[in-house]
C-alpha cells in the first residue's frame, strides 16, 4: 500500500477497500430480514435459526452491535476484536438471566440508551482506556442478552437458540469492524462520525418510544 505525493491512495489499496466494504455489505443484507424495532420474535422462537434471525429483527439491537464493531476499528488494536468478543460472551450471560426468568428493569430503555452511548462515542472517536470501554460494552450487552432470553418460549432449545443470536451479533460486529476500516482516511473518519450521529438519533428515537 502506497501514498502519492498527492496524498491519494494507489489503486491496490483502493481496490482492497471496495472490496471490504462490498463483503461487509452482503453480510448485512444476509442479515437483514427486518426493519422493525420490536421484537416480534417473542413467543415463536425455536432453535438456532430463529436464534440467528432474532437480532435482526430489531433495529435497535442491530444499530447497537453494528456501533460496537465500528467503535472498535476506531479505536484498533486491541479493541477491534476485544469489544466484538466481550459483546457476545456477556450477552450469552444476560440470555442465561432471561431464560432462567431473572428480572432485569429497563431493558428497552437500556437497550435504546446503548445505541445513543455506542453512536455518540464513534461520532467524538471517545478513546477510553481499554477495560473501560470494554466495560461499557459489556454492560449494554447484558440488557441485549436479556431481551433475547426472555423470548424464548418453554420446550424450545434454549442452548442451540444462544449459539444461533450469539452467531449473529458476532456477524454484525464484524459487518461493523468491516466499515469501520475506512477509518484510516480522513474522508472515512468523517463518515464514521456522521454514522455514529445517526445511530445516537435513532437510539434517541428508541429511547423516546421506550417511555412513551
Amino acid at each position: 500500500m502506497r501514498q502519492t505525493n498527492a496524498g491519494r491512495w494507489s489503486l491496490p489499496e483502493a481496490g482492497a477497500t471496495r472490496g471490504a466494504l462490498a463483503k461487509s455489505f452482503t453480510v448485512a443484507t444476509a442479515l437483514w430480514p427486518a426493519l422493525a424495532w420490536a421484537h416480534v420474535g417473542q413467543g415463536r422462537a425455536e432453535g438456532f435459526l430463529a436464534g440467528l434471525s432474532h437480532p435482526v429483527s430489531g433495529l435497535d439491537h442491530v444499530l447497537a452491535m453494528v456501533a460496537v464493531g465500528l467503535w472498535g476499528a476506531q479505536l484498533g488494536a486491541p479493541a477491534i476484536w476485544l469489544l466484538p468478543v466481550t459483546f457476545p460472551m456477556v450477552m450469552a450471560f444476560g440470555g442465561m438471566l432471561g431464560l432462567a426468568g431473572v428480572p432485569l428493569p429497563g431493558v428497552e430503555a437500556a437497550i435504546a440508551l446503548s445505541g445513543v452511548l455506542l453512536g455518540l462515542a464513534v461520532l467524538a472517536e471517545f478513546r477510553p482506556p481499554l477495560p473501560v470501554a470494554a466495560a461499557i460494552v459489556g454492560f449494554f450487552a447484558v440488557f441485549h442478552g436479556h431481551a433475547h432470553g426472555v423470548e424464548l418460549p418453554a420446550g424450545a432449545s434454549g442452548l442451540t437458540y444462544s449459539i444461533g443470536f450469539v452467531v449473529a451479533t458476532g456477524l454484525l460486529h464484524a459487518g461493523g469492524i468491516g466499515i469501520g476500516l475506512i477509518h484510516r482516511w480522513t474522508w472515512g473518519r468523517l463518515l464514521l462520525r456522521g454514522a455514529g450521529a445517526c445511530v445516537a438519533v435513532a437510539g434517541g428515537y428508541f429511547l423516546w418510544r421506550a417511555f412513551a
